[in-house]
Parts: structure tokens; sequence; C-alpha cells
């Protein structure tokens, strides 16, 4: 065991003794500001809210401790940069996935590239943005193995430095919607301009309550990019196939009601056939299905 002359010279070493006092402070910081946080974000009712101020609180707290820091090593930072100049090759090999994930952190915060709540495909994975820390974006993954644009409980943490590497689409980022469609095939013989007619009325009033905001924000769109103009109000077209009459109906809808404005429409579409008495009526193709042999029988007949 040490002696006690060797532990009262490493407790009057200025360097452990800054580096003792400036723990101490630290982990008070720390501490207060934990407090603070958990006090502040008690009052705030709003989640998105809620979420800002746990990370300005966060981001201060870190802010503070290192200006602290700073300040109790400052005749000492000389030394310390010329040190790190030197071993700055080592360590940026080392740690060049780490520093690739913290440049793309800046690069998302002044890239404007996702924000926290935009639904976003990033590294393969489709989600909802829920945190955006330094080194990793943790998404809420929707699609894979449900249908639609529904949550399937896992949370994916994706480094940061994938925006480098890898497309990033952003389902709602300057432009709250999507465009989406559905096909409705109609019997020949049916009267097509009164399908058209019935179709259209239907995709008015379920969908067409979106047009007026999607034009507003498509405006906005048109004064930041160089885009054309596109229509938002709902549109059937028409294509005959050997099959039947295929109508397309194509609207646009807020990015998280896609699923939901899908059942609203054909829900829709079977009452509007309902009450049309025969003059729309659904195409479907008829498979005869054979019955097969069974493989014993099969068998027993080539013997």
């Amino acid at each position: 065991m040490p002696s006690l002359d060797g532990v009262t010279r490493l407790l009057d070493n200025v360097l452990v003794s800054r580096a003792a006092t400036a723990l101490v402070i630290a982990t008070a910081i720390w501490l207060v500001f934990k407090v603070l946080r958990r006090f502040v974000t008690a009052k705030v009712e709003d989640n998105a809210t809620r979420y800002r101020v746990r990370k300005a609180i966060g981001a201060i707290t870190w802010g503070v401790i290192i200006v602290v820091c700073a300040a109790i090593f400052s005749d000492k930072l000389g030394s310390f940069a010329l040190s790190l100049g030197v071993a700055g090759a080592g360590i940026a090999f080392a740690l060049q996935e780490v520093i690739a994930s913290a440049a793309g952190r800046v690069a998302i915060l002044f890239g404007g590239f996702y924000n926290t709540g935009d639904r976003v495909q990033l590294g393969g994975i489709k989600g909802d943005v829920i945190d955006i820390g330094i080194l990793r974006t943790t998404i809420m993954e929707v699609g894979d193995w449900v249908k639609g644009d529904l949550f399937t409980g896992r949370v994916v943490r994706v480094a940061n430095s994938f925006i480098f590497k890898e497309p990033v689409f952003n389902y709602s980022g300057d432009f709250g919607f999507l465009w989406d469609e559905i096909t409705v095939p109609v019997k020949y013989g049916c009267d097509h301009r009164e399908a058209k007619r019935i179709l259209q009325a239907v995709a008015d009033s379920v969908v067409g309550e979106f047009a007026p905001q999607a034009e507003s924000e498509w405006a906005e769109m048109l004064k930041k990019y160089r885009v054309e103009h596109a229509q938002v109000t709902p549109m059937v077209s028409l294509v005959a196939n050997d099959n039947w009459l295929e109508y397309t109906i194509r609207y646009v809808v807020p990015y998280t009601k896609r699923r939901t404005t899908k059942d609203q429409l054909f829900n829709a579409l079977m009452d509007a056939i309902a009450d049309s008495n025969g003059k729309l009526a659904l195409g479907s193709a008829t498979f005869h299905l054979v019955e097969a042999t069974p493989l014993d029988v099969r068998v027993s007949d080539a013997r």
C-alpha cells in the first residue's frame, strides 16, 4: 500500500488538485441542472416543447462544464493542444467513424436534412425521428412487416455518418404531404363518364379538404426550389386494359394519414357503388381451380 507521504505528495500535486476540483464542480453543476431540467420539463405539457427544453438544458449543462474546466486548466491548454496535435493523426484514424458521426450531427443541424418529428428513411430504416444525438439519430420504425405506415414498435439508432453515405428521404420536410393513389377496376359496360364522375365526387369529399393547405405549402416550395407547379387537388384518370376499365384516384395526403385515408376512400367507394343502382360495378378476375390428383393415386396408376 502507498505510504502516507506518497498520498500527501499526490494531493499536493497541482494538476491532480485541479482535476479533483474540476470533477467536484462538474458533478455539482450536472446535479443542479438535472434537478432544474426535471422541474422545468414537469411544467411543460406539450411533448415537442418538452423535448426541445430538455435538449437545450442538456446542451447548456455541458457548455457550462466545459467553460469551467477550461478556466481551471487555462494555463495548461497550450501544452495540451500541442500534445493533442501530435497525437491527432492517430486519434483521427482510430475514431474516424465517431468523427464522421459528429460531423454528420453538425451537417444535420445546419443543413436542414431533418428535424425531430420528421418521417425519414435513413440507412435503409424508415420511421419517425424521435431524437438526434451527437453520434446517432433515434428512429421509431414504421412499415417493414407491418402493412401501411404504422409503427412496428422497434426503436432504431442510426449513425449520423449515414447522411454522407446514403440518400436521406424526408417525407415531411418542407412539404408535409405525400402524393398517393388507389386503383379501382370497373366492369366494361358501365357508363365510363358516370363512373368517373362518381369516383371524382368520392375523392373530393374524402381528400379534398387537404388541397388548400397543400397548395399553400407547395407555393412556398416554388419560392424555395426550382420545381414545377403540381396539381394537389384530387384527380381521376382512366386506362382501359384487357380485363376492365382501370381508374386511378391520385391525391395528396398528410404523411401520417396514408393508411386511414385509404380506408376512408374505399369505404366511401363501396357506399357509392351500392347507391349507384348498377351504374357502377367493380371488375374482377375469375380463376378456376382444378383439383389435383393425390400423389399416392398417381404413383399407383404409374405402376
